[in-house]
């Protein structure tokens, strides 16, 4: 008797580097893993999809993106799907609100969350002492986060408060990413996340967004790009990623009259605004600084007029963003490789989600079409790395009884056509069919993902590693 599957892929171009495939294969799922790839499937499924022409990856793992109502939103899952990704990891939170949000708008992704150490509010200030930062961990992990975000570009805190956050997670196994800036030095650059580098002395630790210490500030930001490369690649410990969009993203609040993030007063010193509310609404106004809204069910970007009212009907509290990222610093970042023959740059993320740039697919297929990097390169970078960095084993490959995780790229139009997330249909056509989410968090955060309604993905502490490191 034939075998009946869940869902049939045929005939589409396999590229799974972790198993060795690159060729046309079938691919088969049962029971929300994947079952079967083999050049020839016989058998029938409930659902089957005539893929031939396309590529079939593991679904995109993106570990750098932004769904909180904090920062970002909920219509972020929405707009993750759309650009075909089936893993997220949100790098803020609060956590609190990460879970309640996910149960209540999650369309059917993996998602994680890591929770901010922000002084004034999850931290009492920009020095806290060890056990503050133990305590602040504890809840932040039974809460259901698998670690902590520390804002130094944002809102720093000191040197020692900064390296206190990396060691306690490192001690516990818990995950940290640090956005690099401490009140000591507060400016983005390569030096500022060679700082951060030295404060995770040893430690494992996340470098997000590496591109935007490498914005030409200083030297032109493709010698800012190799050099941030060097550096890396003198701490095993450390991961990172870098994003492709041209825009930045920050917090357009404003407190007694001036901005509250250190970023948005760097922006309006680039465009030569006052660092005050008056100058982002000038900002604004003139089409500087753009603020997210929502343009059709998704967030878009809106400047002039309709900007200032936006941003002035929030109460200044909502996002925006500046296009002050060079393209050269930010192809160089994604294609470059160190001298082991390693990327420079271990993943490509977005820093997206609800913030209008998940772009995975639309900027970095342009670089295989290039042959700056091949499909295998892409599978590697926006799959099988970062899943293995969040300790997702199940994630990131094709092998049978792997989490059914799937997407389907048009190389002829540079787009997702089709995911699958869990061997459940997540997108198609442009049309995301919503389900389920699940929530990856640690064994002390399980319960609580539990409550709220979600299916918990446990994660052990400790292997939430680089490829490098866990060799």
């Amino acid at each position: 008797m034939a075998e009946h599957f869940d869902a049939l892929l045929r005939g589409g171009h396999v590229v799974d580097p972790k198993n060795g495939i690159d060729q046309v294969m079938d691919v088969a799922v049962q029971d929300g893993r994947i079952a079967r790839v083999e050049p020839t499937i016989r058998g029938t499924a409930t659902m089957e999809h005539d893929v031939s022409g396309k590529v079939v990856m593991p679904g995109i793992v993106d570990m750098h993106v932004h769904l909180s109502e904090w920062m970002g939103g909920p219509i972020g899952h929405r707009m993750l799907a759309l650009a075909g990704v089936t893993t997220a990891l949100d790098m803020a939170g609060p956590i609190e609100g990460m879970v309640s949000s996910t149960a209540k708008h999650g369309v059917g992704l993996s998602v994680g969350c890591i929770s901010y150490v922000r002084p004034g509010h999850t931290v009492g200030s920009a020095s806290p002492s060890p056990g503050e930062v133990e305590d602040y961990l504890a809840v932040a992990l039974k809460g259901g986060a698998i670690g902590l975000k520390l804002l130094g570009g944002h809102f720093p805190l000191t040197q020692d408060g900064s390296a206190a956050v990396i060691a306690t997670c490192g001690a516990h196994g818990a995950y940290v990413a640090f956005h690099a800036g401490t009140l000591e030095t507060p400016n983005p650059s390569v030096a500022t996340m060679e700082e951060a580098c030295l404060l995770a002395d040893g430690n494992p630790l996340h470098m997000p967004h590496v591109n935007s210490y490498c914005r030409g500030f200083e030297k032109p930001g493709v010698i800012e790009g190799q050099e941030a490369i060097e550096v890396l690649a003198r701490y095993p410990a450390i991961w990172s990623e870098s994003y492709l969009a041209p825009f930045n993203g920050f917090p357009g609040s404003c407190s007694n009259g001036v901005p509250e993030s250190n970023a948005a007063r760097r922006v309006l010193t680039a465009g030569g605004y006052a660092h005050t509310q008056d100058g982002v609404e000038q900002a604004i106004t003139d089409g500087w600084i753009h603020v997210q809204a929502d343009v059709g069910g998704v967030v878009g970007l809106v400047t002039g007029a309709d900007g200032v009212a936006v941003w002035k009907s929030a109460g200044t509290m909502v996002g925006v963003s500046c296009m002050v990222n060079g393209p050269e610093p930010r192809i160089h970042l994604v294609t470059a490789r160190s001298k082991d023959g390693r990327f420079g740059i271990d993943a490509l993320a977005t820093d997206g989600g609800g913030l209008p740039r998940n772009d995975i697919v639309e900027r970095g297929l342009p670089l295989v079409r290039m042959n700056a990097l091949t499909l295998a390169d892409f599978a590697i970078k926006a799959s099988l790395t970062p899943a293995h960095i969040l300790g997702l084993a199940d994630k990131g490959h094709l092998a049978p009884g792997a989490d059914g995780d799937i997407t389907v790229l048009d190389m002829d139009r540079l787009t997702p056509v089709l995911t699958y997330a869990g061997g459940r249909r997540l997108m198609e056509d442009g049309t995301v069919y919503p389900g389920p989410s699940r929530f990856f968090t640690t064994p002390a955060g399980r319960d609580t993902i539990a409550a709220a309604g979600l299916d918990p993905i446990v994660v052990a502490p400790g292997t939430m590693l680089p490829a490098r490191a866990a060799a």
